[in-house]
């Protein structure tokens, strides 16, 4: 009796690049959660088709202090790790590639299979988010003080911090609206956060100067032929975006559209 084949499909992290490290993926989710947790109780709070809902406002109140005022220590603590120090460098760093981008009207565009733009391992879209919630933590922190202990302040300096608090919480509001649709409309970058590895074929397309300089590191799989776990990128990726060190110089020579 002729028994069809099974078909072997490979384990999705076999053969994938490593993205994140789990320090990494563990300060974004914990960030994340602070973030949403703040947001959803001052929803909660202030919008008054939502606050008539609160039965314990007092509780809810608590709640988003306390997690308001620790939205900052899990960025702290990842500055303990040296591939987060690594990715604050890169996004604290705009290169010509990422001016480009945003000028560009076909800033996703692919050529062979990669990106005709060479996007580091973070575009400038995401650079210009990272700096903007960075500066909402901490505009939301001061602000947030002077609230919750209003003794040492007077009225102008209430008012001004809780006229300031409202307001950037909405566009905070709509900034992470903004960022939760693009990272559910991209799998592999969703899956990139969650499992720390992506698809080498998406990492050409997105971030060819990063895969190409993970590529060049030989540091591509989560696996070894023995099973073994292979190394993190964090070593490899210091060097600055744009530059040779980061792109490698194979880059540079390759002709768009070669693989």
């Amino acid at each position: 009796m002729h028994r069809p084949e099974a078909t072997h499909r490979p384990e999705p992290s076999s053969g994938w690049l490593v993205r994140f490290t789990r320090a990494e993926r563990s300060i974004h989710h914990v960030t994340a959660l602070l973030m949403l947790v703040c947001l959803l109780t001052a929803a909660l709070l202030y919008l008054p088709f939502l606050s008539t809902l609160v039965g314990r406002r007092e509780m809810v109140k608590t709640v988003h202090v306390w997690c308001g005022f620790a939205l900052p220590v899990p960025i702290v603590l990842g500055l303990l790790s040296r591939a987060f120090r690594a990715d604050l460098r890169r996004l604290n760093r705009f290169v010509p590639a990422d001016w480009q981008w945003l000028r560009r009207g076909d800033r996703r565009g692919v050529r062979a299979g990669r990106g005709i733009l060479p996007v580091g391992k973070f575009n400038a879209g995401q650079k210009l988010n990272a700096a903007f919630t960075a500066g909402a933590i901490l505009v939301m922190l001061g602000t947030g003080e002077i609230m919750t202990f209003p003794g040492p302040w007077g009225d102008r300096w209430r008012t001004g911090a809780t006229f300031v608090h409202d307001w950037l919480f909405l566009v905070v509001l709509v900034v992470t609206a903004g960022h939760l649709w693009e990272a559910l409309r991209d799998r592999q970058a969703l899956t990139g956060m969650l499992t720390g590895r992506v698809d080498p074929e998406w990492a050409a397309r997105h971030h060819v100067a990063w895969a190409d300089a993970v590529r060049g590191s030989g540091n591509a799989g989560a696996r070894t032929s023995s099973g073994g776990p292979s190394p993190q990128v964090g070593e490899v990726t210091d060097a600055p975006e744009g530059t040779p060190g980061e792109r490698g110089p194979e880059f540079a020579k390759r002709p768009p559209g070669s693989s």
